[in-house]
């Protein structure tokens, strides 16, 4: 019996199976591109979107990946269906994070309303190429080292730890704007207009090549999407080990952040308690990854299903939604003063872009 229960230390790592083939693989990401072109095509005169304007791109971002999801469900089979729909909703609600960022980068930079989904729009689509690298080398570790699912887990629970921390102390969304790396670096080597030029991120005067202030909070926003992306990509190889799944996820995700963010803007405040419901919910699958690992080594270790991770992650997200509601009811505030951003670090930032 006990040589049931323990496989050798050296287990080979499982091999990495894919429901795609390379037509649908093209086929996906040409229709990533597409959207990503109409988007900038959209955007291409500056504009301040409206409520009504954000409404229907949002719903045109919810319907279509749900939609995806059912044509992925009724094509592969149910345990596919659900692995996709787990994974979708573990990135959008870590998207829902990502946008308090976004919004305190947008604050201190004193982005023009009307150009702020022109840099949401170039953040995501470098952060879709980020992300497929992620994907890519998270994909080649999986295949190759049979503890990569430990190494994963670990991040995971490393980085819920942190969450919690964070939130316990009142800073979960802190941005120091004026001490990222990336903007002092780009400031370094390239002088900054003192203004906004429209949509544009450099220009040609006195003879030489500037940046424009809105190039520096783009690069500032995709080195944000950086962090993100350390915590994304694993978080949804928790759910699911198909590379393409991942991937569908997390365009999906982010291809629907720039309208998501106008209908949030006021509402994103009241999500007090989104910190722990990240934390649990990344924790939750850390320790999911850890078992998958355990088992492939002393088979009597269980594993959680995927089914049963569903449910998890939306009871977690109904309540501390539900809580955040009941805490701040009747309550206005500036998200954008949240976490230590207020008007003297925003005079700061704006006056040397």
């Amino acid at each position: 019996m006990l040589s049931s229960l323990i496989a050798p230390a050296s287990a080979p790592a499982p091999a990495l199976t894919s429901v795609a083939t390379p037509t649908l693989w093209a086929v996906t990401i040409l229709a990533v591109i597409a959207l990503l072109v109409a988007d900038f095509l959209i955007t291409r005169r500056p504009h301040e979107v409206s409520m009504r304007e954000a409404l229907g791109w949002s719903a045109f971002y919810i319907a279509l990946p749900l939609a995806f999801g059912g044509w992925v469900w009724a094509a592969f089979g149910a345990p596919t269906g659900v692995e996709y729909l787990t994974g979708y909703l573990v990135e959008k609600s870590l998207s829902v994070d990502n946008l308090f960022v976004f919004m305190l980068l947008l604050s201190a930079f004193a982005v023009p309303p009307a150009l702020q989904q022109r840099v949401l729009l170039l953040g995501i689509a470098g952060a879709l190429v980020l992300r497929g690298v992620f994907i890519a080398l998270g994909a080649a570790v999986l295949a190759n080292l049979s503890w990569a699912f430990l190494l994963f887990g670990g991040i995971l629970l490393a980085t819920a730890v942190k969450i919690l921390v964070d939130q316990l102390r009142g800073g979960s969304h802190d941005v120091d704007v004026s001490s990222l790396r990336s903007v002092r670096l780009i400031r370094r080597f390239m002088p900054v207009t003192d203004d906004y030029r429209g949509p544009r991120l450099s220009v040609r005067e006195q003879g030489r090549r500037m940046l424009t202030p809105l190039a520096v909070v783009v690069v500032a926003v995709f080195a944000a999407d950086v962090v993100f992306a350390v915590d994304s990509v694993p978080a949804v190889y928790g759910i699911t080990s198909d590379p393409y799944l991942v991937f569908a996820t997390n365009a999906f995700a982010l291809l629907g952040l720039r309208a998501l963010y106008f209908v949030l803007q006021g509402a994103l405040s009241k999500l007090v308690h989104l910190g722990y419901g990240l934390a649990t919910i990344l924790a939750f699958i850390g320790v999911k990854l850890v078992l998958h690992w355990a088992h492939g080594i002393w088979a009597g270790v269980p594993e959680i299903p995927t089914l049963a991770s569903l449910g998890v992650i939306v009871g977690v997200l109904a309540v501390v939604t539900a809580t955040s509601l009941w805490a701040t009811r009747g309550a206005g505030g500036d998200p954008t003063d949240e976490g230590g951003t207020g008007d003297e670090e925003r005079r700061q930032v704006t006056a040397q872009p």
